[in-house]
């Protein structure tokens, strides 16, 4: 069977195509540039590799169509009009399944912990959230009305070595983390115990791969793709001042005086998005029909990613 995956070096990506190439798939691998994945594989060797950019190219969906794939895995799909035209494209055509990466920030703020993967009546906070909600709904109702093979993967916060995580201010900022590599005292907002979700991007590209095999089960449904736990900003800071081997300094601000204390408008407002929907996850759903099994905690995910970043001299020891 031919898979063609869309944004295939990305974080995701760099881990699914090994995995699509060593299960005998005829693996196509899209990128917009000529990068490379975050991790080398033998398998990517094996794997077509195809530049293509939607976003430029009028003609995307038609030459996908004639790639004649059995298989799509859509990674880079931000837009409920790119949606509509790869479900018009394929209707009708040997596709045999389509699965949409959505992400976490569709779920919108938690009333109810865990969050319900299935629950129709999400509520995103923003644009990004809010067209990867109406992704998900027209892909469902595609399905129910017309057949089309679709699925719906929401990872959480993807991490790992190679790229920036979100640190224990909920944003990317690099600042937070050499102060505590430098045992120096830190701000969290409020009480540090809003919530977040670093889950490897092995184990998001796991749950790809087992909506891919298990087909039958992963038809019409959404799934969540995390780790086991998730961790509260003020765990996640005491963890890295135990990873930097420092006593914790750590206080707390308000809303308003943290954001003042940060000092970076844009950065303030990405902690705010990332923060304002703390919420847990369940994964029975995914263990039961996927026979998902996360390989990575979220704290060994963490400790790899910031022990890349000393590797990187990102951050100063």
């Amino acid at each position: 069977m031919k898979a063609v995956v869309v944004g295939a070096t990305g974080h995701i990506g760099t881990y699914l195509v090994p995995m699509l190439v060593k299960a005998g798939y005829e693996t196509v691998a899209i990128t917009r540039t000529m990068t490379e994945p975050y991790e080398n594989d033998y398998a990517w060797s094996k794997a077509e590799r195809v530049l293509l950019d939607r976003s430029k190219d009028e003609d995307f969906v038609e030459k996908l169509k004639a790639m004649n794939p059995d298989i799509i895995i859509d990674l880079v799909n931000f837009h409920i009009e790119d949606t509509k035209k790869m479900v018009e494209g394929f209707c009708g055509t040997s596709l045999s399944h389509y699965l949409y990466c959505s992400s976490c920030w569709a779920h919108g703020m938690a009333e109810i912990h865990p969050f319900n993967v299935d629950d129709l009546k999400k509520e995103p906070l923003d644009r990004y959230g809010k067209d990867k909600f109406a992704s998900e709904l027209y892909l469902k109702e595609q399905h129910r009305t017309n057949g089309f093979p679709a699925t719906v993967i929401l990872p959480g916060q993807i991490s790992g070595p190679g790229w920036i995580i979100i640190n224990p201010w909920g944003n990317t900022s690099m600042r937070v983390v050499q102060d505590i590599a430098d045992g120096k005292e830190i701000c969290l907002p409020n009480f540090g115990q809003e919530i977040i979700h670093h889950v490897h991007g092995f184990d998001v590209a796991q749950v790809f791969f087992g909506a891919i095999t298990h087909r039958n089960q992963a038809l019409g449904e959404s799934f969540d793709a995390e780790a086991e736990m998730s961790i509260t900003l003020y765990g996640y800071a005491k963890h890295l001042y135990e990873f930097f081997g420092h006593e914790p300094k750590i206080k707390f601000l308000g809303w308003n005086d943290w954001c003042e204390y940060e000092g970076n408008p844009e950065e303030c407002e990405h902690t705010y998005y990332h923060i304002v929907r703390s919420g847990t996850f369940s994964l029975e759903k995914e263990k039961r029909l996927l026979e998902y099994k996360p390989k990575f905690t979220n704290i060994e995910t963490i400790d790899l990613a910031v022990q890349s970043y000393i590797d990187k001299g990102l951050i100063k020891i």
